[in-house]
């Protein structure tokens, strides 16, 4: 009864100096149920069947994800458990000198693990059961579900995966705490806060030399993900810089942290200035644990800036690029198959998509309007290689596994006018032997525009035709919700005379613009065209609706995962920078109270402690931003079929996220910090 006493006394002790330990463990069991509890509330949601099967997908999705970031808040925790059993090493020692055992020290450890658990499961709980009926808001909102039904839910499912989870990172914890202290030794107990490492001035010219080398060897890394990503033909050459960048990033640190002090230390006017000197010896007081956590912290806040920007650009980009890539209903496509032996298909050659439909008892006219028809012709001498000309070998020599043998898509300019007109798009006029190509895929706009800047000819039955346009316009045939027009050429009408027909098209719209009535036109075209499909005709469908269904659901589900893994990563690295800077604190008290004793008023003490968090907090963000920087642009490169029209917007709002998150982190770390320094 006495040592449960003594441990309860122990936690109110500690809530006041530690409630960084707290506030990230209710915090990250808050998270935690969350981002578990979106299933339960989105079965009183009325969505369709493939939006419900989509939120399924994500729902199990993040279920794989918690397993990972169970994993990391646990790293977490045991973390934070070393930090405050560092810390109280002078307690332990006293007990030790009175007489109490190891075991009953860990049976105090015990008892206080287990108090800290259950306070913060059951605040976290409550507090994660108000976030989730916000967060499930936002997934109705996302995938515009009908919230009529909604109510307030508590996830008993949530729950269980949260006590199942934290309560195996405690046991964990009391395991560690156990072993800890059965190998610590009385000495080491009693005078082991007034041990601190001894400081060592690096050689400057070997810090420089290694600085250089591996800014070096960065700068070939960022190169690597940016000018020379098309040299990253698979997983294993994208690993490479990924390498350099984490080795080198590791030296930056190392170099830096003997070469600031260096310097400073030369730079005497700034050095002896205030409390200069006093911050900068802190600084590098603990230099080797530093430099090892400064890395792991810094490659975490990477990751968390890169994560959070690009799967918000993706959900922001997506969104707004509905409007713009589907600006149509229904699009259908029948393809025009030359290695293909059935009779009825063969015959349906002959027939455009509306008599096909018609024959098969489709009334266009009464549920389609704006009803366009297109043909896209072919031409076995026309393809990607020999449009390139010129610029061929200097492309194919970049890009390996371009299909060059692909035989181009052309279009006459009235057909593709009447497309545009229809989707507010740019209008043209070609001269006889004029040709233009549309793109929007920004890759293939930056290679087709080599060959049309050297005047590369087009070749159609003998006929040469010149590009009206050194450039290609932006323009598209398809219905999407990304940028893959790779490049459609453009012709005058008598060039396509003597042209093989690749597939023809029809664009329209529904004749009902309600989304219920859309909907259930979507799905009678749909029985009609897989009715057909392969038996009398090779019609395919592609409705805006279900673009917006798939587009909604890859973003809800890149945007949760994103949010769910950034945030992790920014509390983890947030929270492991804020324990460290606690402990130094407390470590720290007798260095500021003889700070007093010479003449030291309070504000140039929380001056020179708010300087000293500031530089650890700063340190590593700052290197992360660089990293970032290029990080970002390779995501950009891979995910460019999305756009980048959105990518600004996510950028500040990740900043905004690291502000309130990483900047909330370090103000509270002042504050407790200033508490535990305190002359009392």
């Amino acid at each position: 009864m006495m040592l449960f006493k003594l441990s309860l006394k122990n936690i109110q002790k500690s809530v006041k100096d530690y409630a960084i330990y707290f506030f990230t463990l209710i915090l990250g069991v808050a998270i935690f149920y969350v981002f578990n509890a979106i299933d339960s509330q989105t079965v009183m949601m009325n969505v369709s069947k493939s939006t419900y099967d989509i939120i399924k997908l994500m729902n199990n999705m993040l279920a794989g994800v918690s397993v990972f970031v169970s994993f990391i808040l646990g790293l977490l925790i045991i973390y934070a458990s070393r930090f405050l059993i560092k810390r109280r090493k002078k307690e332990f020692g006293i007990y030790l000198t009175l007489g109490m055992s190891k075991r009953k020290i860990s049976f105090i450890l015990f008892i206080e693990t287990l108090v800290i658990g259950i306070i913060s499961l059951i605040v976290g709980l409550v507090i994660g059961f108000i976030l989730s009926q916000f967060m499930s808001m936002l997934v109705a909102n996302m995938f515009e579900a009908d919230i009529t039904r909604f109510q307030f839910i508590f996830s008993m499912s949530a729950c269980i995966k949260c006590l199942i989870y934290f309560g195996l990172m405690y046991l964990l914890v009391m395991i560690f705490n156990a072993v800890n202290i059965s190998k610590c030794k009385l000495i080491d107990l009693l005078h082991g806060h007034k041990h601190s490492e001894r400081i060592k001035l690096k050689n400057p010219i070997f810090c420089t030399i290694i600085f250089i080398v591996f800014a070096t060897v960065l700068g070939v890394a960022y190169y690597l993900v940016t000018g020379g990503v098309e040299k990253l033909q698979n997983a294993n050459q994208i690993l490479i810089p990924m390498v350099m960048g984490v080795v080198s990033t590791f030296f930056i640190f190392w170099s830096l942290s003997g070469l600031l002090l260096r310097i400073f230390t030369n730079m005497k006017k700034v050095y002896y200035k205030g409390l200069n000197s006093f911050i900068l010896r802190q600084f590098s007081s603990k230099i080797n644990t530093t430099v090892f956590s400064m890395t792991i912290i810094c490659l975490m806040l990477f990751v968390t800036i890169c994560v959070l920007s690009s799967s918000l650009s993706i959900k922001n980009s997506m969104t707004s690029n509905l409007e713009e890539l589907a600006p149509v209903d229904v699009q259908l496509t029948k393809i025009i198959a030359t290695d293909i032996d059935k009779p009825d298909i063969i015959a349906d050659y002959d027939l455009s998509i509306k008599e096909t439909l018609k024959k098969n008892d489709y009334d266009i006219d009464e549920k389609l309007k704006d009803v366009i028809e297109f043909n896209i012709y072919e031409d076995v001498t026309v393809t990607l290689g020999r449009m390139l000309g010129d610029s061929f070998a200097e492309v194919s020599t970049k890009y390996k596994y371009l299909g060059y043998e692909k035989l181009e898509r052309i279009i006459k300019i009235s057909d593709y006018n009447k497309i545009a007109k229809l989707y507010g798009n740019e209008q043209y006029q070609l001269n006889e032997n004029e040709y233009m190509i549309v793109a929007d895929f920004n890759s293939m706009i930056e290679i087709r525009n080599e060959a049309l800047k050297r005047n590369q000819p087009l070749v159609i039955s003998h006929v040469s035709y010149y590009p009206k346009y050194q450039e290609c316009q932006i323009g598209f045939i398809e219905i999407s919700s990304n940028h893959i027009n790779d490049g459609i050429i453009i012709v005058p009408d008598s060039a396509v005379v003597d042209l093989n027909i690749g597939y023809k098209g029809l664009l329209a719209n529904y004749v009902k613009t309600a989304k219920e009535e859309r909907s259930k036109f979507d799905l009678e075209l749909r029985d009609v065209v897989d009715k057909i499909w392969d038996n009398t005709s090779l019609i395919s469908i592609n409705t805006k609706l279900e673009i917006a269904e798939a587009s909604i659901g890859l973003g809800g589900l890149v945007t949760f995962i994103g949010l769910y893994l950034g945030i992790i990563f920014l509390i983890s690295s947030a929270a492991i920078l804020a324990l460290k800077e606690l402990s130094e604190s407390s470590d720290n008290k007798e260095r500021f109270r003889m700070l007093r004793k010479i003449g030291t008023d309070e504000k140039m003490i929380h001056q020179a402690l708010f300087r000293q968090i500031a530089i650890f907090f700063m340190f590593p963000l700052v290197i992360a931003i660089i990293h970032s920087i290029f990080g970002i642009m390779f995501c950009n490169t891979i995910l460019e079929t999305f756009g980048n029209d959105q990518l600004l917007p996510s950028i500040i709002m990740t900043a905004v996220f690291i502000v309130i998150i990483y900047g909330g982190y370090f103000l509270i770390t002042y504050v407790c910090s200033k508490n535990i320094i305190k002359d009392r």
